[in-house]
């Protein structure tokens, strides 16, 4: 995927991008020179101060890619708030251009390998998109349409992930965490098929996802995959870990006839009973307790289930009948290994998806109500309305993962690694999840917690683990404060954001000198306007003592000396001493004057 051009057209703007912003992504020459020379995988590195808008920019694409889900799933499942025609959803009025790589069954020998699409929105009115090139293929734009194939006109997925506390990026994926939710909830109470897979393509895959990522990554990636892994975090082989899975939770008298009509067949000597209509309710004929056998939709067919593919990998599992859990452990070993490439198609992604429709179960206890709220809602703060968990009430959790990792004597279990261990396997590994697809990752502020070191080096993992060769093509907008994110990119690559301290209005421009190499004083001082290159408390030390010898009646040898004691080296301690050598110390009577 390649973006092209946004612009907003909302008469209230969209957060801080204001009415008429528009930004080309790409011009029509740099495109065609990417076009022809590829030069391997190159994210948007988003820069500018704290509140210049690089998050806003972020959460406008990925509210258009909802709006264009929120049509996309129609076919399949969404719940009743969402499917209100009137419903217009922020930003109301939008212009959006890009190319996406077309599958090469559509493409014929003369056909380029890329669609230009073209999606608006008005006022009033529902997303519209458009393919602008269909004439250079040899597909019937109708037949594709008709197909329900327009899906090659989108993104396979839209990838979210922010590090901190800012949540400005993650209210569309929230919303469609809902939808995915809603969509096995549907399927449970209408005894409806279900893939065994999420239908929607946004994921927001924030901490709550760290372990299945890692895990994934581990089960399938073969070593030169995993080299980041191996180098910076000294992860050297997954050991064990253990799935919990609650397979019922009570259900009240009023939710349980949302699933059954009530027609209840008393047990006999050899069945227990059950309802006639949904076999997935159950009830206690002595306390008139209903539960709800949540994995009902997950089970049966021994061949596709999700939960007989875990079974089938387990090197034992059991269930727990006081608390009604599925308790499934493993033993990780190259046979572990094989048994999770045959159950889950050689695929860590498919694997991860299949964890992902089991996390997602942890809703559950989020009401109707609150729901619906979300769904219609606009506010930063989402994430604080929805209930947390305590571990024995979620339905699917990790324990006892440990793995050995270079430098250490025994085994070390996951939760013990640093933030920023953490943060870079997760970053990173998302990256490997989705390698082998056409998506757009968008990544706020993704290594907060990383070292130096890290932080110099990520751009050059991150092209490890998106070559961008082949029939793939990953899009990324990274959001950052690290100059050297910028050093590693050209700079068509490198997006400064301003915002006006008047108007408020963002502006968006390149860096005007060329960023692939700058040393990161250049990038300090000329893009994030930053000249000195110590802290601020060294600095007020340093201006005293420049002040002192200013005043005149200074020993130069002995301030200098005094220098040397209190600071450490740096340009402005050597501009100072120069200073101080060079200069003719005033005397008392010139420095008051």
């Amino acid at each position: 995927m390649k973006l092209l051009r946004l612009k907003i057209t909302d008469p209230a703007g969209f957060r801080s991008l204001p009415y008429g912003f528009e930004h080309h992504f790409r011009t029509e020459w740099s495109l065609e020179d990417e076009l022809a020379q590829p030069d391997g995988f190159a994210p948007f590195v988003c820069a500018g101060p704290n509140g210049s808008g690089k998050s806003n920019l972020l959460e406008a694409l990925a509210a258009i890619f909802f709006q264009l889900e929120i049509l996309r799933v129609r076919r399949s499942f969404l719940p009743e708030v969402l499917q209100n025609s009137d419903q217009d959803f922020s930003p109301v009025a939008f212009e959006l251009e890009y190319l996406i790589r077309i599958p090469a069954e559509y493409r014929g020998p003369n056909s380029p390998e890329w669609a230009k699409v073209g999606v608006w929105k008005n006022p009033g009115e529902s997303v519209r998109f458009q393919w602008e090139n269909q004439s250079d293929f040899d597909t019937d734009v109708y037949e594709v349409f008709k197909g329900g194939h327009a899906d090659i006109l989108l993104p396979q997925y839209v990838l979210g992930y922010s590090s901190g506390e800012n949540e400005i990026l993650s209210l569309p994926f929230f919303k469609m965490r809902f939808v995915q939710f809603d969509e096995y909830w549907t399927a449970l109470a209408k005894q409806l098929p279900y893939p065994g897979r999420p239908d929607a393509r946004l994921a927001y895959l924030d901490s709550g996802f760290s372990q299945a990522i890692l895990l994934c990554n581990l089960l399938f990636q073969d070593e030169t995959t995993l080299q980041p892994f191996r180098e910076d975090v000294g992860i050297e082989a997954l050991k064990e870990f253990r799935i919990l899975i609650r397979r019922s939770i009570p259900l009240t008298r009023q939710q349980a006839e949302a699933f059954t009509a009530g027609d209840y067949v008393q047990p006999g000597y050899t069945q227990d009973g059950y309802f006639a209509d949904n076999a997935a309710i159950n009830l206690d004929p002595e306390t008139g307790d209903y539960r709800l056998k949540l994995l009902h939709g997950l089970e049966g067919d021994e061949r596709t289930s999700i939960i007989e593919k875990l079974k089938r990998c387990a090197t034992l599992h059991f269930n727990d009948e006081a608390t009604d859990t599925l308790i499934l452990d493993y033993w990780v070993n190259e046979r572990t290994k094989d048994a999770f490439r045959d159950n889950f198609d050689d695929s860590a992604l498919s694997l991860f998806q299949a964890l992902q429709v089991l996390l997602t179960l942890n809703l559950y206890s989020v009401s109707d109500a609150l729901k619906s709220d979300l769904y219609t809602s606009t506010s930063h703060y989402v994430g604080e309305t929805v209930p947390t968990l305590a571990s024995d009430q979620r339905i699917m959790r990790f324990k006892f993962v440990r793995f050995t990792k270079q430098g250490a004597a025994r085994q070390m279990m996951l939760k013990e690694l640093s933030d920023g261990e953490h943060q870079l396997l997760h970053s990173l590994g998302l990256c490997l999840l989705f390698r082998d697809t056409n998506s757009l990752f968008l990544l706020d502020e993704p290594e907060t917690h990383f070292n130096p070191d890290w932080r110099a080096n990520f751009i050059s993992r991150l092209r490890q683990c998106l070559p961008g060769k082949g029939e793939f093509a990953q899009e990324m907008l990274i959001t950052t404060h690290t100059p050297f994110l910028i050093s590693d990119s050209k700079p068509e690559k490198v997006l400064v954001f301003a915002k006006d301290k008047s108007s408020g209005e963002v502006s968006i421009s390149h860096p005007p000198y060329n960023t692939l190499g700058a040393s990161i004083n250049k990038i300090t001082m000329n893009t994030f306007g930053k000249r000195e290159t110590i802290g601020g408390h060294a600095q007020a030390l340093l201006e005293a003592l420049r002040a002192r010898f200013e005043q005149g009646g200074q020993d130069k040898e002995a301030l200098i000396t005094e220098i040397h004691q209190q600071l450490g080296d740096s340009v402005e301690k050597v501009l100072l001493i120069k200073a101080i050598l060079d200069g003719d110390q005033p005397s008392n009577g010139e420095a008051q004057s």
